[in-house]
């Protein structure tokens, strides 16, 4: 039975039905929290009630507070997702209640996130945006439809192929290189503070290693001797070795070494403020850390004709995924064709 009293200016309907959890909900006057009360107690009646009132009390923003503090810190990426979970965090689409979310809420954001990023960038957003839910919904006692499955996904945006072409490499390389001091000891325009960064690059695209492998690496797995590196914390969760060029291993060489310790001992944010600055002084425009992977992947290719034995370095699980990293240049193609 609906129990409703008057509660100073507002009013308080609480029900109570045995095999059901009590609920209450306050309302501006008695004719709504009756039409409220009946249509609580003909879904209890019916089986099909669910408890609203989590989503009515938390908003998306409060979702992805616990997201990152329950879940995140537990995942292979959980540094990259904490970054977009805040981003997330701080549009508008955040305040809403979980209970307000709708389709339309959810397209005019997807309209809206389609002007400032790409299709494939909306997309992983919504894909966490509906896992956020879907955790909510399962262990977090949230019951909310979840609007994401509500709208349609942006078209997946071409994939890169961003090849380094004529001297940007020297030219990257050449902003990589220590900064100096001048005569008062201040340093000087250019150049980098952390000495790691220009090692990263030139091992990335010797080895097409991806940034957070590299800065996994440990010294204990680094064996020069037969010229090769396991990695034991890929993206795909499973260890392999990572043939080294003479290149590589001379870079390797030429690091200090701790033999119990990391064989980077810098933080991935660190690397790629350094990389953007390096980039930007060069005038090499678009040119992301990762396309370092496709330029790798690709001068590998080139060393490596059986398919299968370049999928072992790089660590793709499929063709398809290959070839989204192999990208020949026409005029290398035409010098094999003889």
């Amino acid at each position: 039975m609906a129990t409703i009293r008057q509660r100073g200016n507002r009013v308080e309907v609480q029900i109570r039905r045995k095999g059901w959890p009590t609920v209450s909900e306050t309302f501006p006057d008695k004719t709504s929290a009756r039409e409220w009360a009946t249509v609580i107690e003909a879904e209890m009646v019916r089986g099909v009630f669910m408890d609203r009132s989590e989503a009515e009390r938390n908003t998306l923003g409060d979702l992805f507070d616990r997201y990152l503090r329950d879940v995140s810190p537990s995942k292979k990426g959980a540094s990259s997702e904490s970054y977009r979970l805040r981003s997330l965090r701080r549009d508008a689409i955040s305040e809403y209640k979980v209970a307000a979310l709708t389709g339309k809420v959810l397209a005019e954001w997807r309209d809206r996130r389609l002007k400032k990023v790409s299709g494939s960038t909306t997309n992983r957003d919504l894909g966490l945006i509906s896992h956020v839910i879907n955790v909510a919904r399962k262990e977090w006692g949230v019951n909310v439809e979840n609007p994401v499955s509500m709208i349609r996904r942006p078209p997946e945006s071409k994939g890169r192929n961003r090849r380094l072409s004529g001297d940007e490499e020297q030219r990257l390389l050449k902003e990589l290189e220590p900064s100096t001091r001048g005569d008062s000891g201040a340093y000087q325009p250019g150049g980098v503070r952390n000495l790691l960064v220009r090692s990263i690059v030139e091992l990335a695209i010797e080895t097409a290693m991806r940034r957070s492998e590299m800065l996994s690496m440990r010294w204990q797995d680094v064996h020069l001797n037969d010229r090769y590196v396991r990695l034991r914390d890929t993206k795909n969760g499973e260890a392999r070795d990572v043939p080294l060029t003479r290149r590589a291993v001379q870079v390797l060489e030429a690091l200090p070494r701790d033999e119990d310790g990391p064989v980077f001992p810098t933080t991935a944010d660190a690397v790629k403020k350094a990389f953007e600055r390096a980039v930007k002084r060069a005038g090499l425009g678009d040119l992301h850390f990762h396309d370092l992977r496709h330029e790798g992947t690709s001068r590998l290719a080139e060393k490596l004709d059986n398919v299968l034995e370049l999928s072992a370095v790089t660590g793709h699980k499929t063709l398809s995924m290959l070839k989204r990293y192999y990208h020949p240049r026409a005029k290398d193609l035409a010098r094999k064709l003889g």
